[in-house]
């Protein structure tokens, strides 16, 4: 079950935290992982990493910002072999409010977070179609559904990338392509510790405790932890799910009075 052997996988930001497991996951369930990455030399060393353990991979220095430069790079992959799945991942945070996000913040969260996603989709999916179907999966949060303080801008792109999965998944039926997205509550990834030390210097271990117990489980996710619900979602086994946002909170959602 599972087995991504033959496919061709696309992960933007692939080389760090929940994209560098999925990235992981999918190499080592058979897949051939491109890792789209803003890092080159970060990503580089992942995809040497993943050939040592046997897998097959290769690296894209991409800011997906740019749909000129989204576009020749996909271009090239595709014509090396068809491409069987996008993963949306890459995404950059912002911590304030309405009030307090800069112009310039704000604008930045937007090209990255909403048009990155965009410029993928617009420059991936035609050739999902020429190959007659594949699998699209979005990186979401769940910061898109529930009110997170000093999230705004944030919680803003998160909530325009679940609207642009029930799009693009009513959109393409027809077209074989599958499309869902996955929201995360807090995961621990080196961004969470750099976080933590940035704003709380001194309080390390106490904010790391206290955001975690803000899961119901008590606990961050692993990033391993989305790479396999990440792997189902674009495996055959999930083929009669499309147009799905799924929690991977902890609880966090449901269960928190």
């Amino acid at each position: 079950m599972f087995d991504l052997t033959g496919k061709v996988a696309l992960v933007t930001g692939g080389a760090s935290g929940i994209g560098l497991a999925i990235s992981k996951t999918f190499a080592k369930q058979g897949a051939h992982v491109h890792i789209l990455e803003l890092n080159i030399d970060l990503a580089n060393q992942v995809a040497e990493d993943i050939k040592k353990d046997g897998g097959s991979a290769e690296a894209h220095a991409l800011d997906i910002s740019k749909q000129s430069s989204v576009i020749s790079i996909i271009d090239a992959i595709a014509t090396k072999h068809p491409i069987n799945i996008l993963v949306n991942n890459a995404g950059i945070a912002h911590i304030g409010k309405a009030d307090t996000t800069p112009e310039a913040d704000f604008d930045r969260l937007l090209n990255v977070n909403v048009k990155g996603v965009y410029n993928c989709l617009f420059a991936t999916i035609p050739h999902l179609k020429s190959n007659g179907g594949g699998v699209i999966l979005n990186m979401v949060s769940i910061a898109a559904t529930v009110g997170i303080p000093d999230r705004f801008a944030y919680s803003t792109t998160k909530g325009a990338v679940y609207s642009m999965t029930l799009s693009v998944a009513k959109d393409y039926l027809a077209d074989g392509i599958r499309c869902n997205s996955i929201s995360p509550a807090r995961v621990h990834t080196p961004f969470v510790d750099g976080f933590i030390s940035k704003t709380y210097p001194g309080r390390e271990a106490e904010m790391f405790e206290k955001l975690s117990k803000t899961q119901p489980i008590g606990r961050m996710a692993k990033p391993e932890e989305i790479g396999a619900l990440a792997l189902y979602l674009c495996s055959d086994e999930a083929g009669f799910v499309t147009g799905c946002d799924y929690l991977i909170d902890g609880g966090f959602e449901k269960l928190n009075n």
